[in-house]
């Protein structure tokens, strides 16, 4: 099984870069059996709506994963219950809407089951993830388990992956929007990524304008920021599974300018 994966996708800039690069990395890198978006920044910056959902859906998306901004437009949470392709994270308290997991079928007639999980640390404070992943793997039986670690601290993801090194088939965090150079095989067979980064323009600070996010450092105030335009990227891995042992067998970093891919 071949699955894509695409780091946070940040507003529109972000949204056209993948949607008008999807259908060349199919091309050039697919084709793919199963495609993953995070896009809890997708709609202006932060959270999701419905248009921008289906937009995903109608481009060839089978799971959008989020984290901590899936919360940020009100008006989504209903659909965070009605629509089961939309995950938010594992980990928050039970009473909350939607789901943090899916068992869904791939395009080579696999099975897959995708999480979303946010870590604790400098992050909004939820349950533990560790005890949530004990608990839910507990459950799934003998399929390929692809999670999205939403979190902040690389000692979180590295600490998780080792964790979970050998019961899931990969691990790929997301939040910081800086892809990291560590992607590997772990030793029992987990594709392993700290970072994904990015998908949208990268003249600014992490998908936003410099001049909007400036004004927060030189004062300590709550300022709104602006979704940054220039330089627009793409950013996310490839993630190569066995099917008959349900281990990762190869991972790629992804990482270009808009329209440029090798």
């Amino acid at each position: 099984m071949r699955i894509l994966f695409t780091g946070d996708v940040v507003g529109r800039p972000g949204r056209d870069a993948f949607f008008s690069m999807l259908p060349q990395l199919h091309f050039c890198k697919g084709p793919f059996d199963f495609v993953i978006v995070n896009g809890e920044n997708s709609a202006a910056g932060r959270g999701l709506t419905e248009k921008v959902m289906n937009q995903f859906f109608d481009a060839g998306v089978d799971v959008i994963t989020s984290g901590n901004h899936i919360w940020d437009k009100r008006e989504f949470m209903p659909l965070l219950d009605a629509e089961p392709r939309v995950l938010r994270p594992l980990n928050y308290p039970s009473g909350v809407p939607g789901r943090g997991w899916g068992v869904f079928n791939s395009r080579n007639g696999q099975r897959l089951a995708v999480v979303s999980l946010q870590g604790r640390v400098f992050m909004p404070q939820t349950d533990c993830p560790f005890k949530a992943m004990d608990a839910l793997l507990s459950q799934l039986g003998n399929v390929p388990v692809f999670v999205d670690f939403h979190a902040e601290a690389t000692s979180e993801k590295r600490v998780m992956g080792l964790y979970l090194d050998g019961r899931v088939a990969a691990l790929v965090g997301t939040h910081t929007h800086v892809q990291t150079a560590d992607e590997e095989i772990l030793p029992s067979g987990t594709a392993y990524i700290s970072d994904a980064g990015m998908t949208g323009a990268f003249r600014g600070s992490i998908g936003m304008t410099y001049e909007s996010v400036l004004p927060k450092f030189l004062t300590s105030l709550p300022t709104r920021f602006e979704v940054a335009e220039e330089d627009v990227r793409y950013n996310g891995v490839i993630i190569d599974i066995d099917d008959e042992v349900g281990c990762a067998c190869n991972i790629e970093r992804l990482a270009f300018r808009q329209g440029e891919i090798d």
